[in-house]
């Protein structure tokens, strides 16, 4: 019997999110085509203003919406195919430079199908191993799309498995749940020959033997750090989405925005779709502030970190936004009484 993996499922489809670099190679896509970003938010239902000042994430139904209002503006029938062509290693968000530091493309997969939900909640991959072939299934949470978000999709996972390979990869059969469009010509161009469509299942099938190529130029001695990193992120992203509590979705926010020093009241307020005074009076009457929140998930991310051998103090203060780490030294100090090092010491030698 084929080995079945599936990765972690986050949380309601209705309220998934889409991280903002995932958006990057729609948005660039429609710079390219001289589409204006105000229309095309109108277009897809949104404000306006919206495509012009990002937050860390949008509403994964409006990104559907996105594809769909891109095609329509820019008259391409294969907008979604032309997305992914450009995704890149930062398209990925965290995870993307967790795939920098797998040993070959198995334990890539792997991280793909446990990680990808910090990248977007549009779907999830399974990979069902045989010993002579493998296929990489995509589940979408949305199978009322259009086909433009599953061809996004895959030609993504085409475009990047190329350039992670540091080669072109033989052609593979893929199978997409969709009827076939009028034209084929991109989906030749792209995938082969072997596209197929009104199959039962979105999925790509390949040689077993490709899980067993090494990834060119990977920097393994990272993936503990990387690796350890997106758990923290994944747990808190998935206990913001069991307890949909205010403090809980704040402390969400600012655990995924601390590397990027973007963890401020007006930033996560946004990213919450509150205003600032509507946050600060939910979490007045919570019995918390936002400067007690940030504090108390820097407090526990460094803890936790500093158990971890694979991060420097340099690292920790990096990963929890500070500039410098003599300031990342004194609040800590000021958190437990101790410096970063004497705690590291007395708790990795006990």
């Amino acid at each position: 019997m084929p080995n079945s993996h599936t990765g972690s499922v986050a949380g309601k489809h209705s309220t998934g999110r889409v991280a903002t670099a995932y958006l990057q190679p729609l948005l660039e896509l429609a710079n390219e085509r001289s589409l204006n970003l105000r229309t095309l938010a109108i277009m897809a239902g949104m404000a306006e203003d919206t495509l012009s000042r990002l937050q860390e994430s949008i509403a994964a139904a409006d990104y559907i919406s996105l594809l769909d209002a891109g095609a329509e503006l820019s008259i391409d029938p294969h907008f979604g195919l032309h997305v992914g062509e450009r995704v890149k290693l930062g398209t990925y968000n965290v995870y993307g430079m967790i795939l920098m530091s797998c040993k070959d493309f198995e334990q890539a997969f792997q991280q793909t199908m446990r990680y990808e939900g910090l990248a977007h909640d549009l779907g999830r991959s399974v990979l069902v191993v045989d010993d002579a072939m493998t296929e990489y299934q995509w589940h979408s949470h949305f199978p009322q799309a259009s086909r433009h978000l599953a061809e996004s999709v895959f030609a993504g996972i085409r475009v990047f498995g190329n350039w992670f390979a540091g080669t072109t990869l033989p052609d593979a059969p893929v199978y997409f749940r969709h009827a076939a469009p009028d034209d084929l010509s991109e989906h030749h161009r792209l995938f082969g020959m072997e596209v197929h469509f009104d199959a039962t299942v979105n999925c790509a099938r390949f040689p077993t033997a490709l899980l067993s190529w090494p990834v060119p130029n990977a920097d393994v001695s990272m993936y503990p750090v990387l690796q350890h990193h997106a758990e923290q992120l994944l747990k808190q992203k998935q206990q913001a989405e069991q307890d949909g509590g205010i403090v809980a979705q704040v402390r969400a926010a600012i655990s995924n925005t601390l590397a990027q020093d973007q963890a401020r009241l007006p930033l996560i307020a946004q990213e919450l779709l509150l205003s600032q005074r509507t946050l600060q009076r939910k979490l007045s009457e919570a019995g918390i502030s936002f400067q007690q929140i940030l504090d108390q998930t820097r407090k526990d991310m460094a803890i936790d970190y500093l158990q971890q051998t694979g991060f420097s103090l340099a690292d920790i203060a990096f990963l929890l936004g500070y500039q410098e780490q003599s300031a990342f030294n004194h609040a800590f100090k000021e958190w437990t009484g101790v410096s970063p090092g004497a705690y590291r010491e007395k708790h990795l030698h006990k």
